[in-house]
């Protein structure tokens, strides 16, 4: 499958702060655990992750990084105009670089697909009533996201 990669432009909740994505995310889905509630404001996270190789961001000055838990595995960064979630950087170790989206500041349409599951629910300030699956517990949380991550990257390696 010989896909064609669009780009759209993103920005964060007052426009100060700008990025490119190109293609769909990998994966949508819902945290709720303590850090995105403390760095979203919000009683849980709407996360789009992208690879990073499909985010153009130049505004890197107009966002204020934060490393919320050590090892410091995320760089999360909002914006110094309007203090809201603009970008978060996930780097591991034999794993490619990531990109984590609040789903609010990506426009609706090809970009942003339906989310697939709740991780950390366990950590929920509120519960929500819908059919995607809620994980909770730290191990199943972070293998519900590795699952998904890897299978949907596996996926799109062999439909290219």
């Amino acid at each position: 499958m010989n896909e064609k990669k669009s780009t759209q432009e993103c920005h964060c909740q007052c426009g100060d702060a700008k990025f490119t994505v190109q293609g769909e995310p990998i994966v949508r889905m819902f945290c709720h655990c303590t850090i995105c509630q403390e760095f979203n404001d919000s009683a849980y996270s709407d996360v789009s992750i992208f690879l990073s190789k499909d985010i153009s961001f130049d505004d890197k000055e107009k966002v204020n990084f934060k490393k919320y838990k050590s090892p410091p595995a995320v760089q999360r960064g909002k914006c110094i105009t309007c203090n809201k979630a603009v970008i978060e950087f996930l780097n591991l170790p034999l794993f490619p670089a990531l990109t984590i989206i609040p789903s609010e500041n990506i426009p609706a349409g090809q970009f942003l697909i339906e989310p697939s599951t709740h991780i950390f629910y366990h950590r929920r300030v509120e519960d929500i009533n819908d059919d995607l699956p809620k994980c909770s517990g730290f191990i199943q949380s972070q293998m519900a996201l590795s699952i998904k991550l890897f299978s949907e990257m596996f996926r799109r390696l062999i439909s290219a």
